[in-house]
C-alpha cells in the first residue's frame, strides 16, 4: 500500500504495522525523519532489537535477511534497518525480497529507506512486491513555493517568531538543502533571541547556505524561473560543478523538448515531461534549434576553444530557456574564435 508522508504518524498511530516499509525521497532530512517515525513507534510496540545493515557496505539482501527470524535472548520482536543503495536492488536482490515477502515472519519488521532511488525501481518486480506485501512512503522534497510555509512551521515548533520578510530570507539562504535550514533555526533557537525576528536581525544571524544539483537549476529554467535559476547556476559555480556535466544534463533535456515539440514522447517522470511540454508550447520548435545550437558553442567555450566565461554564458542561456532574451552565443561565435 501506498502512504502518503504526511499520513505515515496516523497509520503508526494505529499500531497495524506493515512486515516491511520501504521509505524513499531525495531529500535525506526527510527520509531519515519517516524512517525516525517508524522506528520510534516500532521500539513502543516492542520492536527493540534493531538491526543496521547497508547493501553498499555491509553485502547483499540474503545475509541482510539471514535469520530474519532469529531473535535475542532479550527480545520478543526484531526490526532490520536496511539501507539500500540509489539503483535499487538487483535481480538477485529482487528475488531473495519476493521470496521472503512470500511469508515474512511476524516477529520482524522490516524497514528499507533509499535516498534518490531512481523512479524506474517504481515498476521493478520487488517494488511492486513491497508495494504489495507493505508499506510504501514517498517522501517528497520541499519545493521553492512550499518552503517558507515549512520552514514557518519548523520555527513556531522550536519556538521562534519570524515575519514574513525574515522567513523569505532564510528561505532564500537554505534553500536545496533542508539540513542547513533545521541547523540554522537550532542556532537561532539556542541564541535566545525573544519576540519576533525580522528581516534585519535575520540577515546578520544567517549565512548563504543554498545548495542546488544540476536538475533542480535545469527544472528552474524550463518552469520559467530565470532569475531563480541563474542564481543556481553560480551556487552551482561555487560548488565546484564542472560545468560539462552541467551542459551534458542541459542538452539532454533541451533534447527531450526537441522530440516533444516533434510530437513524441520521450520517457521522463510525470511531473517533469508537464514542464518540459510547458516549455515547449512557451518556447516552439524554432527557438528550442537555436538554443541547442547555441549550447553547442558554448560547449566550445567551456573548453576553451572559444573567448568568454561560459559560465556566464550558462546564465544568460537559462534565462533564455525560462522565456526571456536569447543570448546570442551562436550569433556571437565568429567573434569569439577571433584571436585575443
Amino acid at each position: 500500500m501506498q502512504i502518503k508522508s504526511n499520513q505515515l504518524q496516523r497509520h503508526l498511530d494505529a499500531g497495524r504495522f506493515a512486515p516491511i516499509y520501504l521509505v524513499s525521497g531525495d531529500e535525506p532530512l526527510l527520509v531519515d525523519e519517516a524512517c525516525a517515525s517508524i522506528v520510534a513507534a516500532a521500539e513502543a510496540n516492542g520492536f527493540s532489537d534493531r538491526t543496521r545493515f547497508d547493501l553498499a557496505v555491509d553485502g547483499g539482501l540474503e545475509e541482510a535477511l539471514a535469520g530474519a527470524a532469529n531473535l535475542s535472548l532479550f527480545a520478543s520482536k526484531r526490526m532490520l534497518d536496511i539501507r539500500l543503495p540509489a539503483k535499487g536492488l538487483d535481480r538477485k536482490g529482487s528475488d531473495t525480497i519476493r521470496r521472503y515477502l512470500g511469508s515474512p515472519p511476524p516477529s520482524t519488521m522490516v524497514l528499507c529507506r533509499a535516498v534518490g532511488l531512481d523512479w524506474r525501481t517504481k515498476s521493478s518486480a520487488w517494488h511492486r512486491a513491497i508495494d504489495k506485501a507493505g508499506a510504501v512512503v514517498q517522501v517528497w522534497p520541499v519545493g521553492a513555493r512550499e518552503l517558507p510555509r515549512w520552514l514557518d512551521q519548523r520555527c513556531r515548533a522550536s519556538g521562534l517568531h519570524l515575519d514574513g520578510e525574515a522567513i523569505s530570507i532564510l528561505a532564500e539562504r537554505v534553500e536545496g538543502n533542508l539540513l542547513a535550514a533545521t541547523q540554522e533555526i537550532e542556532k537561532l533557537r539556542l541564541s535566545g533571541r525573544a519576540g519576533t525576528i525580522g528581516a534585519d536581525e535575520m540577515r546578520d544571524a544567517v549565512g548563504d547556505s543554498a545548495h542546488f544539483d544540476t536538475f533542480q537549476m535545469i527544472d528552474a529554467a524550463f518552469a520559467g524561473q530565470g532569475g531563480r535559476a541563474c542564481r543556481m547556476a553560480r551556487v552551482l559555480r561555487q560548488d565546484g560543478i564542472p560545468i560539462f556535466m552541467v551542459m551534458g544534463a542541459l542538452v539532454n533535456q533541451l533534447r527531450r523538448a526537441r522530440e516533444v515539440a516533434a510530437g513524441g514522447s520521450p520517457r521522463m517522470p510525470r511531473n517533469r515531461a508537464q514542464q518540459v511540454k510547458r516549455a515547449v508550447q512557451r518556447l516552439g520548435a524554432d527557438r528550442i534549434d537555436a538554443l541547442l545550437r547555441a549550447a553547442a558553442v558554448l560547449d566550445l567555450q567551456s573548453k576553451g576553444m572559444l573567448r568568454g566565461d561560459a559560465w556566464q554564458s550558462l546564465e544568460r542561456m537559462v534565462v533564455a530557456i525560462a522565456g526571456g532574451d536569447g543570448d546570442g552565443l551562436e550569433e556571437r561565435a565568429d567573434y569569439l574564435r577571433a584571436e585575443s
